[in-house]
């Protein structure tokens, strides 16, 4: 079985769980930070897979370490310990989201602007590109990159909306050069 069937598997009950149990929103919210935690602390990935850890050591610590997580978020971790399946963790919260976005009508976005953007700003933004992309609504992540020099860019997917100062400067210096 591939890593993403395996996730994708993990994910799907998981949804199902959280949906069943009316906790959506906060089982998602749970991930993200999970994600985040997990992305960024080598050291925490390197202690769960590590041998010298026991299984109810590392199920100790997890108990420990997400105490304010969701209670299904907790179990699912406790699950991945007992299956050897904490390497998946990433891919299971990656798919999740996808199940999620999708029962919520939501697409992820990454705006790339040349400062942080206002919640009006974001809010137009969406309501403006959602339809392009069949949803009803954008979930932005906004990305500040001074190099675009003004202007922005938005990619949703694999879509790109780019209109940033950037290249519009590169588009006119290579139809003078050409």
């Amino acid at each position: 079985m591939s890593n993403s069937t395996v996730a994708k598997r993990y994910a799907i009950a998981l949804f199902e769980l959280a949906q069943q149990k009316k906790e959506l929103r906060s089982v998602e919210t749970d991930l993200r930070e999970l994600k985040i935690v997990w992305t960024g602390n080598k050291d925490l990935k390197e202690l769960f897979t590590s041998p010298k850890l026991t299984l109810d050591k590392k199920k100790m610590l997890i108990r420990e370490i997400f105490t304010n997580a969701n209670p299904i978020i907790i179990n699912t971790l406790l699950v991945l310990i007992e299956k050897k399946r904490l390497d998946e963790v990433i891919s299971i919260i990656n798919e999740f989201m996808e199940l999620s976005n999708n029962a919520q009508g939501v697409a992820e976005a990454k705006v790339y602007s040349t400062r942080e953007l206002t919640e009006d700003e974001r809010a137009r933004i969406s309501t403006v590109f959602s339809k392009n992309v069949g949803k009803q609504s954008l979930r932005i992540e906004n990305i500040v990159d001074p190099s675009l020099l003004g202007g922005i860019r938005i990619q949703i997917g694999n879509r790109i909306y780019d209109s940033s100062l950037s290249t519009k400067l590169d588009r006119l210096k290579r139809n003078l050069i050409g």
